[in-house]
C-alpha cells in the first residue's frame, strides 16, 4: 500500500504551495513512479476523490480500478447541481478552520465518535501543528471549494466503487450519489452510518466488506484495451489574417513562412509534452495530458512566431475526444475550435473546464463572458489567459 503526503503538508516540501488539481494529480504519478508502481487500485477519500478521478481520466493505463469514499465532484451548489453546500456554508468553514487549526477542533470536526474527546483533541492538536500551517489550511480549503470535475465523469473507464455514509456530517450523501450516477458503470454502496471518519473501529470496519467484494470481483487482470474515447486537453491555433498575408506575399514566400510556423509549433508542442495531431494550413491541432501544458505551448508558439510577423489566436479546452487513426474528433475538439475562433490576435482563450483544473496554478485569467458556440449545446463560459 502506497500512502503519500500532499504537497505542502506532512513531510512534503512546503515551498511548492498547494498547487492546482492538475499538479496534485501529477504528484500521484510521480509517487507511483518513485515506488515502481505501473498500475494501482487508486483509493480517493474526500478531497482525494477529484484527484483520483482526474488521474483515472487522463491516465487510465495507470489505474487498475478506482475506489471513492466520501468524495465529491463539486462541493458548492451550481445551476443544475443543487446537492452541494451553499456559499454561506462554505464561507463559514473557510473562516473557522484556519482559526481553529492547531487546537484539535479543526481536524476533529472530520472525525466523529471519540471515546475520550479531550484525549482525542490533544492528539489532533499536535497532528494539526505537524501537518501544515493555518495559511496552508486556508489555501487547501479554497482550492477544494473551487474543484469541479463533473465534466470528466463520463470519461472514466476504470471499474469504480463509490462508497458514502448516509449521514456523513461533512460531505452530504447526495454528492456521493451524484458520483455513482454519473460515472459509467460505477458500483455505488451507501453505508448506513453517521460519520465522515470515525474513531470507532467497528464504524470503519463497515467499509471493509464492500471494498473486499469489489476488489474480488474485478480481479487483477491485464490492462483493458485502450478506449477510443479519452480525456485530453485540446489546443487549436490559427494565424490571424492568413488569407491577406498570403495575397501580399505570394504563394512561394507564404509557403516558406508557413513552414517556419509549422516547425516552431511542432517544437513547442513537443517541448511541453504534447502530441501534434495535424497542421491545418494556417494553424495546428495538438493534444496534451493537462491544460497547463497546452496553455504554455500556446504561449510559446505565439511568442516565437512574432519574428515572422505573424499573430495567432488560440483556444484550449479539456474534454472527451475520439481517437480516429491518428486524428481526433468529437465534442471536445469542436469546443476547442469554437473557443479559438473567439480569440483576438495574440489571445489565448480557455473553457470553464480548463479554468477549474488550473485553479491554484498561478495562471491568471480574465472572464470573457458566456458564449453560445456554433454546433455545441449549452452556453460556455470563456476566459482569457492574462499574458
Amino acid at each position: 500500500m502506497i500512502v503519500f503526503d500532499k504537497r505542502g503538508t506532512g513531510l512534503s516540501d512546503r515551498s511548492l504551495g498547494f498547487g492546482s488539481l492538475e499538479e496534485r494529480t501529477d504528484d500521484i504519478r510521480a509517487v507511483m513512479d518513485a515506488a515502481g508502481s505501473e498500475r494501482a487500485v487508486v483509493y480517493g477519500v474526500s478531497e482525494g476523490g477529484p484527484m483520483a478521478l482526474l488521474l483515472a481520466a487522463t491516465h487510465p493505463e495507470r489505474v487498475q480500478a478506482l475506489v471513492l469514499y466520501a468524495a465529491f465532484a463539486k462541493l458548492s451548489r451550481a445551476p443544475g447541481y443543487p446537492v452541494g453546500h451553499t456559499p454561506e456554508e462554505l464561507d463559514r468553514r473557510s473562516d473557522s478552520l484556519p482559526q481553529e487549526w492547531g487546537t484539535g477542533r479543526a481536524y476533529g470536526s472530520f472525525i466523529q465518535h471519540a471515546a475520550e474527546p479531550a484525549e482525542a483533541a490533544g492528539f489532533l492538536a499536535q497532528f494539526e501543528r505537524s501537518a501544515c500551517t493555518p495559511q496552508m489550511v486556508a489555501q487547501i480549503m479554497q482550492r477544494n471549494y473551487e474543484i469541479d470535475v463533473r465534466p470528466i465523469l463520463s470519461t472514466i473507464s476504470a471499474r469504480t466503487l463509490v462508497m458514502h455514509c448516509s449521514r456523513d456530517p461533512r460531505i452530504p450523501v447526495e454528492l456521493g450519489r451524484y458520483l455513482g450516477e454519473h460515472i459509467p458503470g460505477a458500483r455505488y454502496v451507501e453505508i448506513e452510518a453517521d460519520f465522515h471518519v470515525s474513531w470507532r473501529m467497528e464504524d470503519m470496519a463497515k467499509l471493509g466488506p464492500p471494498l473486499v467484494d469489489f476488489l474480488g470481483s474485478i480481479g487483477f487482470e491485464e490492462a483493458r484495451p485502450p478506449s477510443s474515447r479519452v480525456l485530453a486537453t485540446v489546443l487549436f491555433t490559427d494565424i490571424v489574417g492568413s488569407t491577406r498575408r498570403a495575397d501580399e506575399l505570394g504563394d512561394r514566400a507564404w509557403r516558406q513562412i508557413l513552414d517556419k510556423h509549422d516547425s516552431v509549433a511542432t517544437d513547442c508542442v513537443a517541448a511541453w509534452g504534447g502530441h501534434l495531431i495535424k497542421t491545418t494550413g494556417d494553424g495546428v491541432l495538438a493534444t496534451f495530458d493537462g491544460p497547463s501544458a497546452g496553455i504554455e505551448a500556446a504561449r510559446a508558439i505565439r511568442d516565437r512566431v512574432v519574428v515572422f510577423d505573424l499573430q495567432i489566436r488560440s483556444g484550449v479546452h479539456t474534454g472527451e475526444v475520439e481517437l480516429r487513426d491518428g486524428d481526433i474528433g468529437g465534442i471536445g475538439v469542436n469546443i476547442g475550435a469554437r473557443i479559438a475562433s473567439l480569440a483576438q490576435p495574440g489571445e489565448i482563450l480557455v473553457s470553464r473546464t480548463v479554468k477549474d483544473l488550473i485553479s491554484g496554478s498561478g495562471i491568471s485569467l480574465e472572464d470573457r463572458g458566456a458564449h453560445t458556440l456554433k454546433g455545441v449545446s449549452d452556453v460556455w463560459q470563456v476566459y482569457a489567459i492574462d499574458n
